[in-house]
């Protein structure tokens, strides 16, 4: 049975975040990844097949070795959705150093 995961639960993992972020500057291989990680290589194998799952990382067969990489397509998507909150936050940040600013004046 092939569950679907949800890119945010997937994300949520602080381990898996920082998998992402290895493999964002270049392709790796499980047992590159997994010797970064003072976990059981099982573990990290779990944390590479639910971000596969999610399609935030691409796997690349190069002879016997696989290599993981990140997909910016997906990564992209995350990024779209998350845009308007983050500029909904600024905004509101922006006003409140504004009102800040002006009370300090006085």
């Amino acid at each position: 049975m092939n569950l679907r995961r949800d890119v945010f639960q997937a994300i949520a993992d602080p381990t898996r975040r920082a998998i992402l972020l290895l493999v964002a500057s270049q392709s790796l291989t499980a047992g590159v990844i997994a010797s970064k990680f003072d976990t059981a290589r099982p573990t990290v194998s779990k944390h590479l097949q639910i971000l596969t799952e999610c399609e935030l990382l691409e796997q690349e067969q190069n002879g016997r070795e696989i290599f993981y990489h990140i997909n910016a397509k997906k990564m992209k998507e995350v990024a779209d959705f998350i845009e308007p909150f983050r500029k909904m936050w600024d905004d509101r940040f922006n006003v409140l150093e504004t009102i800040m600013k002006n009370y300090k004046k006085e």
